[in-house]
């Protein structure tokens, strides 16, 4: 029976993930991200006030990642250079760590740089407790995050979330296979 439970514990861990992978728009449609201060990738307090009046696309992600986080920062990355390809200057684009005790601001950055970032609109955010996140992940983005004992991989969600000036996310978007970032892009637009 030991043996069974780790399985069924995976089990459900992929199901809720797949749940909240596929979870209606309508869920996220106008919550407000609510007010918050973190560290961004230069060691300086970056937060809502910060995004104030601009348009952003957010997404959950850790250095020492070993499956999808390559690939969604590297999707931020291309997104940001389609985005500024057609205009969309004031575009704000912001990557949340998910394992704030690992993920230092210089490693945050050092991370990002892999993938030619323009650090101006892309702010890679740590500097709080996993348990912040946590909350903050589910509560405003019904994602799922979660970093298991004993363990240096964090279950997280792949969805980027676009959200308006006002500080709500309207819609989320695929991550990793099924990207497509002609859709934001087109919704970027709309917004700008």
């Amino acid at each position: 029976m030991k043996n069974l439970r780790i399985p069924l514990l995976l089990l459900l861990v992929f199901s809720i993930i797949s749940l909240s992978a596929c979870s209606s728009l309508s869920n996220k449609k106008g919550e407000p991200v609510g007010n918050f201060t973190y560290t961004d990738e230069n060691g300086k307090s970056f937060g809502m006030k910060d995004l104030k009046g601009k348009v952003w696309v957010a997404n959950f992600i850790f250095t020492s990642c070993t499956t999808i986080c390559p690939q969604l920062t590297y999707q931020m990355s291309e997104l940001q250079k389609k985005a500024k390809k057609e205009g969309l200057k004031d575009v704000h684009f912001v990557s949340f760590s998910v394992d704030p005790e690992v993920d230092t601001p210089k490693r945050m950055k050092d991370y990002a740089s892999h993938f030619q970032p323009d650090f101006s609109t892309w702010h890679l955010l740590t500097g709080y407790a996993q348990k912040d996140i946590e909350k903050l992940a589910l509560d405003k983005f019904k994602e799922l995050v979660k970093k298991p004992e004993n363990d240096t991989q964090v279950v997280h969600g792949t969805s980027f979330y676009l959200i308006n000036k006002k500080g709500e996310i309207i819609k989320d978007y695929s991550g990793g296979k099924n990207f497509k970032p002609e859709e934001i892009i087109k919704d970027l637009k709309a917004l700008d």
